[in-house]
C-alpha cells in the first residue's frame, strides 16, 4: 500500500505543467505533420529525424485534436509504458522492493519528468531503450537465440525516434568483453543474428543518419561540457537536498558492498556500463569535437542504467524496513523539491504568448514582424520566402500570425544584414511601422536594425514575453520620441 502510493505521488510530478505552451523544440514535432500526412517524410528527414514520431503525433492530431494537453499524452503513455519495462530490467537482477527503488529513480528523474510530456520523441526512444536493456539481459540470462533477435530489433527501433541514443550500444559491447568474452566462439551465432536483426532493420533509417551526418556541424549550440556535469545526471532532482541521502544510502550499504560475491559485482557491471557507457560517449564527442551533445535530452539515454545502479545499491540493504524507510524518504525529498520548484508548472520558453501580444499590436495598421529564428540551424541555411512553411519558424505552425513574418537568422551574420538592408529602405519610403521579435542571442539583431534605421526609426521596447524580446519601431516624426535600446539583462 505504501509502496503503491509512494509511485502514484512520483508520477504525478509528471503532470505539473502538463497544460503548459509548447516550446520551440515541441513546435518543430508540430511543423513535422503541419503540412499534412504526404509531406511528413519529406519535413522529417529535414528536421534530421526519422518520421516514426511525426505519424504518431499526426494520428493523434488527426483523431483527437490539436490542443496542447492532447498532443502530450502519447508521450505520457509511453513513459509509463517505459517506467513499466524499467521495472522488468531491475527484477532480471534484484528482488521486487529494489526493483521498486529502481523504477522510483527513473520516474522521479528530471530529465524524465520533463520528457514524459514533451511534444517530442524522448518518451518513445526511452521505451526501447528500456526494451532493448531488457532483451540484452534475457539474452545473457538464457544465451537464446530469440532474445538476441529481438535486442537486436529493437536496438534498431532506437534510431527510429532518435539518432544519440544508440550510444546505449557501447555500453552492451563493454560489458560483453568485460563479462564474456571468453565465450565468444560459442556466441558467435546469436551475436550473427542480432547484428544481422540490427542491420535488416536499421536500412530504412539510413537516410536520415546520412543526411545528419552530413549536416552535424549545423546543428551545434550547447557548450562544451565541464566533466562535474556528468555528477549532475546521477541527481534526479535539482538542487542538493538529495545529496545527504545518496550519502547515508551509501554508508548503509558499504559492509554488503565490501562482502559482495562475483554475482553480485556482476550486476554492478552491466549497471554501470549502461549508465556510463552513453553518458561517457556524449562526453567524449562534445570535450573532442565542436559537435557539443552532452545535454539533458540526450543524457535521457544514460537514465535507466543510473536507475539501475541506485536500484543495485539500495538492494545491499538487508532490512526491508529500513529499505522502506529509504524509499519514503526518497520520494519524499524528490517529490517536495519538484512541488516547490519555482518554474514547475513552466515546460520551457514558448513563443505562445509574444506572438499572440505581437500579431494584435500589428493588426491595427498591418504592421510586419520581424522574427528572429529559435534555431540554430537559422545561421546556416538560406531564409526562406515563406516563414510559416520553414521549420527554422516552427512555432508559427502551431501558433499562427496574421500579420506578414520578415525571417532573420538566429544570430546576427551577413545573411541578416542583408534581410536588415533589403527591407528596411522599402519600410522607410512606405513610411511603415514593424515589430521585432527575439530572443536574447538575437538583440545584437535588433541592435543593427536599430542602428541601420536610426535616422528614420525611433524604438521601444514593448515587453520581454517569456524570454523573448517585442520591439516596436516607429517613424520619425519632426519630433521624435526617444527609443529604449534592447539589452541582454
Amino acid at each position: 500500500m505504501g509502496y503503491g502510493a509512494a509511485l502514484v505521488t512520483s508520477l504525478s510530478t509528471w503532470l505539473l505543467a502538463v497544460r503548459a505552451p509548447l516550446w520551440t523544440d515541441e513546435t518543430v514535432s508540430y511543423w513535422q505533420i503541419a503540412g499534412g500526412f504526404k509531406q511528413i517524410w519529406a519535413r522529417s528527414i529535414e528536421g534530421t529525424s526519422f518520421p516514426a514520431y511525426a505519424y504518431i503525433l499526426w494520428l493523434t492530431r488527426t483523431a483527437f485534436g490539436d490542443k496542447e494537453l492532447i498532443l502530450r499524452i502519447p508521450s505520457i503513455l509511453a513513459m509509463l509504458a517505459a517506467a513499466y519495462v524499467l521495472y522488468l530490467c531491475a527484477r532480471e537482477m534484484f528482488g521486487w522492493d529494489a526493483s521498486l527503488i529502481a523504477t522510483l529513480f527513473f520516474v522521479l528523474h528530471r530529465f524524465v519528468g520533463f520528457a514524459a510530456i514533451d511534444v517530442r520523441p524522448y518518451s518513445f526512444v526511452l521505451l526501447l531503450t528500456n526494451l532493448t536493456i531488457l532483451m540484452f539481459l534475457r539474452w545473457m540470462k538464457t544465451d537464446k537465440i530469440g532474445y538476441a533477435a529481438v535486442c537486436g530489433i529493437t536496438a534498431a527501433g532506437i534510431l527510429y525516434f532518435h539518432y544519440l541514443f544508440a550510444g546505449l550500444l557501447t555500453g552492451f559491447v563493454v560489458y560483453y568483453l568485460l563479462s564474456r568474452r571468453s565465450s565468444l566462439r560459442a556466441d558467435l551465432r546469436p551475436i550473427g543474428v542480432a547484428l544481422l536483426s540490427f542491420a535488416i532493420f536499421l536500412l530504412p533509417v539510413v537516410p536520415g543518419l546520412k543526411y545528419a551526418y552530413q549536416t552535424r556541424t549545423i546543428h551545434s549550440f550547447a557548450p562544451a561540457p565541464e566533466w562535474t556535469w556528468l555528477l549532475g545526471v546521477l541527481n534526479p532532482a535539482k538542487g542538493k537536498l538529495f545529496v545527504p541521502f545518496a550519502f547515508t544510502l551509501l554508508a548503509v550499504a558499504a559492509p554488503k558492498l565490501i562482502t559482495s560475491g562475483r554475482q553480485t559485482l556482476n550486476k554492478l557491471l552491466f549497471c554501470m556500463c549502461v549508465a556510463l557507457g552513453p553518458a561517457l560517449s556524449l562526453y567524449v564527442v562534445s570535450v573532442n569535437t565542436p559537435i557539443h551533445i552532452f545535454i539533458s535530452r540526450y543524457l535521457l539515454v544514460a537514465v535507466p542504467g543510473i536507475a539501475l545502479c541506485w536500484g543495485w545499491l539500495y538492494s545491499l540493504i538487508d532490512s526491508h524496513p529500513l529499505r522502506a524507510v529509504f524509499c519514503f524518504v526518497f520520494v519524499a525529498l524528490c517529490v517536495f523539491q519538484a512541488y516547490t520548484a519555482p518554474l514547475a508548472r513552466k515546460h520551457e520558453e514558448s513563443w505562445k504568448e509574444s506572438l499572440a501580444y505581437a500579431d494584435a499590436n500589428a493588426a491595427r495598421d498591418h504592421a510586419p514582424l520581424l522574427m528572429c529564428s529559435p534555431l540554430v540551424e537559422a545561421d546556416y541555411l538560406p531564409m526562406p520566402a515563406v516563414a510559416s512553411e520553414s521549420v527554422l519558424y516552427a512555432p508559427l505552425s502551431y501558433y499562427k500570425v496574421n500579420a506578414p513574418v520578415i525571417p532573420l537568422p538566429r544570430r546576427l551574420n551577413d545573411e541578416a544584414e542583408r534581410q536588415a538592408r533589403r527591407f528596411l529602405p522599402r519600410a522607410t519610403q512606405e513610411h511603415r511601422r514593424f515589430l521585432a521579435l527575439a530572443q536574447k542571442q538575437s538583440l545584437g539583431i535588433i541592435d543593427y536594425v536599430a542602428f541601420y534605421s536610426g535616422s528614420t526609426y525611433s524604438l521601444e521596447v514593448l515587453g520581454n514575453l517569456d524570454g523573448i524580446w517585442v520591439v516596436e519601431f516607429v517613424p520619425r516624426t519632426n519630433d521624435p520620441v526617444s527609443g529604449i535600446r534592447p539589452t541582454g539583462d
